[in-house]
């Protein structure tokens, strides 16, 4: 542990973190990210909110995931698929997250389609592809809940790419590297 990530964590352990209180342990994400606690707060702000979203858990995985895989985050893919198991999400749409391979349902993949067509897009969708993500069973809401996920997988990818953030202990078993190339509709 560098001396910095030390006083990061050093500084969110005894100040009464949430990220401690919440995991028992300071995430490796947070004790970089408190280096600016500004970011650090943001970040969990817009965690706590999109836990709060009207997706489902299933849903709120796929967007994360979804994010993770396009921006190829070496930390978020295998710490999201921990949590996947945590909120009891179906191991078969977290492996289709992580291969890109089809998901199960038909909502799921529409779901991700416009996921990464916001992404992709800088957060320009057009008109008929909203309107399939709409025809699929989704809200207008719900296309705001997905600019939530998205921002908030933003902040973490970044700074994962940025910092190299070693991925916690409890998440190297489920390590990702993507397997095909990406491909930019």
């Amino acid at each position: 542990m560098s001396r910095q990530q030390f006083v990061a964590y050093v500084s969110v352990r005894f100040s009464g973190s949430s990220s401690f209180k919440a995991n028992g342990r300071i995430p490796g994400l947070h004790g970089t990210m408190a280096d600016a606690p500004g970011l650090l707060e943001a970040y969990q702000v817009a965690h706590k909110a999109f836990l709060g979203t009207s997706l489902t858990d299933e849903e709120k995985t796929v967007v994360w995931q979804t994010v993770n895989v396009e921006h190829e985050c070496h930390y978020c893919v295998p710490a999201h698929t921990g949590i996947a198991k945590m909120m009891k999400v179906d191991d078969a749409i977290t492996e289709a997250l992580r291969n890109e391979t089809p998901l199960p349902t038909a909502k799921l993949e529409a779901l991700r389609d416009f996921t990464l067509k916001v992404v992709r897009g800088r957060g320009f969708v057009d008109e008929a592809d909203t309107q399939a993500f709409l025809d699929a069973g989704f809200t207008t809401t719900n296309i705001l809940e997905v600019i939530l996920g998205v921002a908030q997988k933003v902040m973490s990818n970044y700074v994962n790419h940025f910092a190299k953030t070693s991925v916690d202990k409890v998440f190297r078993k489920y390590a990702w590297e993507r397997k095909t190339p990406a491909t930019v509709e």
